[in-house]
């Protein structure tokens, strides 16, 4: 997903989606070690970069919940 879809959903969509991208980085990972052929080797960096902007994007909605109050 692009960074703009992402800011479109709220902390509790994020983290859902932020479970189930670890899950399939996770698979993948056990994919690669086991030396299973990969179908698509940029997944993993793709799968690390959306974890992080959604890392990214909950710290920054931390943020600012706690300047509000």
């Amino acid at each position: 997903m692009k960074f703009k879809e992402y800011k479109t959903l709220g902390a509790p969509e994020l983290k859902e989606k932020l479970s189930e991208l670890k899950k399939e980085l996770m698979k993948q990972n056990t994919q690669r070690v086991t030396g299973t052929q990969l179908k698509n080797p940029m997944i993993i960096k793709n799968l690390k970069k959306d974890v992080a902007r959604i890392n990214f994007l909950l710290g920054s909605l931390k943020k600012k919940e706690g300047k509000k109050v």
